[in-house]
């Protein structure tokens, strides 16, 4: 008889281990057990499905050929037992069984084992605001959830609907809901989108975004209670106002379901994951664990972390898949990529944020950097804006940031693959990376934007952020802002409205440079950054010593002031 393999959660980890446990092991006797009615569905598309762009829940359960991942695909195809609507209540480690109940009969079995896999991933959290109970409020974590939703849209039962959370769900499903004209508002605690993911410039953009597509979006505020009338909620009241709604969905973060191991005794880490060393084995030499119930490592900082993706809990599939049929397999860690769209916009991170980089004791720099994904002469190019963050005495590569309507996934990409191999920002401004005018720039985006960081840490480029401006402008103190963009693009892109402003093109700086202050600061901006640095380099080789340029440039500054 072979080996006895039993996986407890069957989305993404569970189903991945299993099968590639089989296609290593010809005899080994499989089981998936799994407490919901679905098995290995792609939860990562839920969204997609409220907003009708998946047209049937079923499409998020079939492979790329096709077929549905159901029971008998597993049992035909993969020679691999799954029990849905079972629930893994106990694991006897002494025994090495795990008790497992019928969630339609309540009877309960043992499942012995010489493999045991923890799959059990993430729960929604639910905060404890009055009012939770109500019908119509829901979280987003299962295909259920997501179909009730749905067709209470298509019922017309759900014209207004508010989501409380900010991050990454609540964005996907602000997409969804406008998909389906449905009237939405977002409430979150944070002051501001999208929190650990972007810094608050891009964030602040983002947010711009969104209040322009019509989300009404109040950031820094508390949901006190859901009122509700019939049982069923009508009204969120936070701190500041109550917003009539015909739903609610909370989308505030997912936990760890580590219950079972931490009962069982298993080790939990620092993050309050399933600690796992780098073959994603537990505490106990024959259970591993992977997917969002166990944490894992930076590559960038080497501290424990815990990311819930879909992409992490695949590739540690693979990797327990290997390890217990007898393989050696290792997984390294993660730099921690991320990207979503929203609204027309695409927005994404990897690695770590200027704000963590400083926590971790980085003399971080930064800069933003606006750019096209295509070449400015070829049509149909959309904007993006790349952030990069970094060491100023190493040179180190810390994380990066892009968003725009553009293409931001080959730029996230190439930052990820760079921080992957421990690169610099003199590695990622070298590396030689594929040009053609549809597809970027001749010196590409992200290789810019190091361009930049490298002006920084050389001392060629002295900067202010776009919240810095913002700042100043708002006191009452003595520089100028100047404006070296061409006459045309004032009225284009606007300009701002203050008695220290002044305009000076480009073409006319140099004779103009007798006319201008040089006994105070003067901050150059233009439209994206590239001329406001040049014209600073050239003010200060004229003794103009306290030339700055601001970073991003109009294209980021007018998106933040604006809000």
């Amino acid at each position: 008889m072979g080996k006895k393999i039993v996986v407890i959660g069957g989305v993404a980890c569970g189903p991945k281990a299993a099968a590639r446990a089989r296609r290593r092991d010809a005899e080994a006797r499989i089981t998936i057990v799994e407490r919901g009615p679905f098995v290995s569905y792609a939860g990562c598309g839920l969204p997609y499905y409220i907003g009708g762009v998946v047209e049937e829940l079923e499409g998020l359960m079939r492979t790329s050929f096709g077929t549905v991942r159901d029971l008998l695909y597993f049992d035909k195809v993969k020679d691999i037992r799954v029990l849905t609507r079972t629930e893994a209540v106990k694991i006897d480690r002494a025994k090495k069984v795990v008790v497992v109940k019928s969630l339609e009969s309540s009877q309960e079995s043992e499942l012995a084992y010489d493999q045991l896999v923890l799959a059990t991933g993430a729960a929604p959290v639910r905060p404890p605001i009055p009012g939770m109970e109500l019908g119509n409020v829901f979280t987003l974590r299962r295909p259920q959830e997501a179909e009730v939703i749905r067709k209470k849209i298509e019922a017309g039962e759900a014209d207004r609907v508010c989501i409380i959370g900010a991050g990454r769900i609540g964005l996907e499903v602000a997409e969804a809901l406008s998909n389906q004209a449905v009237e939405t508002t977002m409430v979150d605690v944070a002051p501001q989108v999208l929190t650990g993911l972007l810094d608050a410039d891009l964030a602040a953009m983002v947010a711009k975004m969104l209040r322009d597509e019509k989300v009404a979006l109040y950031l820094g505020e508390c949901v006190n209670s859901f009122a509700g009338a019939d049982g069923k909620v009508i009204k969120v009241v936070t701190d500041k106002r109550e917003i009539e709604t015909d739903a609610v969905i909370v989308a505030v973060g997912v936990r760890p379901e580590v219950a079972l191991a931490k009962d069982a005794g298993i080790e939990l880490g620092c993050t309050g994951a399933i600690s796992v060393d780098d073959h994603l084995r537990t505490s106990d030499p024959d259970i591993f664990a992977g997917g969002d119930c166990a944490e894992t490592s930076s590559l960038v900082t080497g501290r424990k972390i815990w990311v819930p993706l879909g992409s992490t809990a695949n590739r540690h599939g693979r990797v327990i898949g290997d390890n217990v049929t007898g393989g050696d397999s290792k997984f390294p860690g993660i730099v921690g990529t991320g990207v979503l769209r929203t609204l027309g916009l695409n927005v994404g991170s990897t690695g770590i944020t200027e704000e963590k980089a400083r926590e971790c004791g980085h003399d971080a720099i930064s800069c933003l950097a606006p750019s096209g994904d295509k070449s400015h002469f070829y049509p149909g190019g959309k904007q993006i804006i790349v952030k990069l963050v970094a060491d100023k005495k190493t040179g180190k590569l810390l994380g990066g940031q892009v968003a725009g309507p553009g293409d931001v996934v080959r730029r996230l990409d190439t930052i990820a693959s760079a921080l992957t191999f421990g690169a610099g920002i003199d590695d990622l401004g070298n590396m030689d990376l594929c040009y053609a005018p549809p597809f970027g720039t001749a010196i590409e985006a992200v290789a810019h934007a190091a361009n930049i960081l490298r002006n920084k840490r050389d001392g060629l480029a002295e900067s202010l952020g776009p919240f810095e401006l913002k700042d100043l402008l708002a006191g009452d103190g003595d520089f100028m802002v100047l404006d070296v963009r061409g006459q045309g693009e004032l009225t284009a892109a606007g300009k701002i409205e203050d008695r220290r402003y002044r305009h000076v093109g480009m073409e006319d700086l140099r004779a103009s440079m007798p006319e201008l202050p040089g006994n105070k600061p003067i901050l150059v901006i233009c439209q994206a950054g590239q001329r406001s640095y040049e014209a600073a380099r050239a003010l200060r080789g004229a003794g103009f010593r306290e030339a700055r340029f601001v970073d991003g440039g109009m294209s980021v500054f007018l998106r933040i002031a604006r809000q």
